[in-house]
């Protein structure tokens, strides 16, 4: 998967820079614990950290190309993180038009393409990535990310160039760049509802993905070369499922490609179980045996479980259930709550994000979840997007269509984000305003066919609004917290043939059983257990013991009782003192603790944290 960092200036000799270059570099250890690798010539340094998943031994980075300019200087030179799953049939193809290769690395592939096509060469990629490409034949840096922007690339423009990198640790570790949070910044972190290629720091940027950035002497250019786009779905109700079946198939056994050992993310609902079940499948007609899967559980959870709002009963007996019908090695990974507030994971989790963001207590039963996966697994393949593309929550067809957090039930996302904040401060970034807005520029960019009536422009707006907004954090937080481990997470279901042919299915296609996801259900119902086929939607679980609450609480109180606590001049004092006060007598419940209703407690102290943990960033 990789970490890839970079650092274009054309104002200066980057030669004599070669130790901040691999500062920049050894950020990125985690996300590639087996090589690292650094280029550096006089106006560019591009530095690569790996984590070896295809051809362990020949897909050393930075890559070189074997031409070379009258200079001496190889016509490109590429730092890569991710994967294309179509690399075999693409370098067929190249071979077909003179290519040769030395490697059997899908890098060497991405950089024979972009000889042969150049930047045209993103419509033939399928997969997940994030990469630079330095061409040294037009001084020109190429910044690319994938489609759905599931591998993450930031960047930070200079007065002439660019430093970038998969995460901004890489970036801020570079003295060009600061870290300062203006209003703006303080807005996205609080408001949940992140704006495409926006961050909290000022001057910091995410290549928006689908996108392509342009580095040259005086320019710097974004460039979009891929989105969702309105079609009218021609085939029937029968020919949809069985497409879908068959995309779902061609997908799993691309990405199933590794020479490490692979497993699955096995909850026991309806998405992790089809990839499972595909997963197994696929191997068993390779003859590669029995699939590893793995699941999450709290201590005592599934045995104490009480119903809640979104989950009827707990996942273990259904994962159990379906490792059993389709024969995986399945194991379980058993947290308890004392480690979810352990300081040096919390510190870990905060360090992963490494900016103001963060899910609650998911993020470090994920982060736990993914460190007992890499101890016998090096790539997983997880269920995320599912939701978001066959429309499976709950709120879909509602009569406004909406983001989850600007819903008016239970709170709306921007009164808590607020909650605790200085009055004064509360009023001048008025969140309220900024979701409204941020809502009503991502409906603005919607396209509706002109016969759609009113139900299928609610849900096409839904349908876009998760897939270009929610999906992101979905995916964020994965990237951060399996990256943070040296584990590859791969998401079958942001291929995006797949997601560009469910989108355009009509509403009534995707619900034509009256349930939710009803396309992925009848395409995959021979696959499963009955009972996990015709279950509800349950979102990722979270724990029912009181104690993480408390111990929150206890972090947020000692936050308080620092005086030189870079959160203090932000909140009103007396409102967060006395929520402390009041005693904890239940947890708050599954629904609670998700990002769109987080409770003030949760969504204050976890920013504070981040504050904190976060040296350098200055308001």
């Amino acid at each position: 998967m990789c970490g890839i960092v970079g650092w274009v200036d054309f104002d200066r000799d980057l030669r004599t820079q070669t130790h901040i270059a691999q500062r920049m570099t050894d950020t990125m250890a985690l996300r590639g614990p087996d090589d690292e690798g650094l280029w550096v010539r006089e106006h560019v340094a591009l530095g690569h950290r790996r984590l070896a998943v295809i051809d362990i031994a020949g897909g050393r980075q930075p890559m070189r190309t074997p031409e070379t300019t009258n200079d001496g200087e190889p016509f490109l030179v590429i730092s890569y993180s991710g994967e294309v799953y179509n690399f075999a049939e693409l370098r067929e193809e190249l071979r077909g038009l003179g290519h040769w290769f030395a490697t059997r690395s899908d890098t060497e592939v991405v950089q024979r393409a972009y000889l042969q096509w150049g930047t045209d060469f993103t419509h033939r990629l399928n997969g997940m990535f994030a990469f630079a490409i330095w061409d040294s034949r037009v001084d020109e840096l190429i910044l690319v990310r994938d489609r759905l922007g599931i591998k993450p690339l930031y960047y930070y423009p200079l007065p002439d160039g660019v430093l970038f990198g998969s995460e901004p640790k890489a970036i801020l570790a570079n003295p060009a760049a600061r870290a300062e949070m203006d209003a703006d910044g303080l807005r996205d972190a609080l408001a949940v509802a992140r704006v495409p290629g926006r961050t909290p720091l000022r001057n910091l940027f995410e290549l928006r993905p689908g996108h392509i950035l342009r580095v040259r002497r005086g320019q710097l250019r974004e460039e979009r070369y891929w989105q969702l786009e309105t079609r009218p779905h021609t085939d029937d109700l029968a020919t949809t499922v069985g497409h879908v079946r068959e995309l779902l198939e061609d997908i799993v056994t691309k990405q199933m490609v590794s020479d490490v050992p692979l497993c699955t993310l096995l909850s026991g609902g309806l998405d992790s179980s089809v990839l499972t079940a595909l997963a197994q499948r696929t191997a068993s007609a390779h003859g590669e045996g029995r699939v590893r899967s793995y699941s999450v559980d709290f201590v005592g959870h599934t045995e104490n479980f009480k119903p809640e709002l979104l989950r009827e009963a707990p996942d273990t007996p259904f994962a159990l259930e379906l490792a059993r019908h389709v024969g995986t090695d399945h194991r379980e990974i058993l947290l308890d709550t004392a480690t979810l507030v352990e300081p040096a994971i919390r510190d870990a989790v905060l360090r992963a994000w490494d900016l103001p963001y963060g899910i609650g207590d998911q993020d470090p039963s994920i982060y736990q979840l993914f460190r007992g996966v890499r101890e016998a697994s090096t790539v997983a393949l997880s269920g995320e997007g599912a939701d978001e593309i066959f429309g499976g929550y709950l709120w879909f067809p509602a009569e406004q269509p909406t983001f989850p957090w600007h819903t008016p039930s239970p709170v709306p996302a921007a009164k808590l984000g607020a909650a605790f904040l200085d009055r004064d401060l509360a009023a001048a970034i008025d969140l309220d305003t900024y979701v409204n807005d941020q809502y009503a520029d991502a409906v603005r960019q919607v396209v509706h066919l002109p016969d759609a009536d009113a139900l299928e422009r609610r849900t096409r707006i839904s349908s876009h609004l998760h897939l270009t907004r929610f999906l992101a954090m979905m995916l964020d937080r994965k990237d951060r917290m399996s990256m943070a481990t040296g584990l590859e997470v791969r998401v079958p279901f942001c291929d995006h043939r797949l997601v560009e042919y469910v989108y355009n299915a009509p509403w009534s296609l995707k619900t034509f059983d009256g349930r939710e996801k009803s396309l992925l259900r009848a395409a995959t119902k021979d696959l499963l257990p009955q009972s996990i086929s015709q279950r509800k939607k349950a979102p990722y679980p979270t724990t029912q013991d009181i104690g993480y609450d408390v111990a929150i609480n206890q972090e947020l109180g000692k936050i308080m009782a620092e005086p030189a606590s870079p959160i203090l001049p932000l909140l009103d004092v007396e409102v967060v003192r006395a929520h402390l006060d009041k005693p904890i007598t239940e947890p708050y419940s599954m629904i609670a603790r998700s990002a769109y209703t987080e409770p003030p407690v949760r969504l204050n102290a976890w920013l504070a944290m981040h504050q904190v943990n976060l040296v350098g960033i200055s308001a």
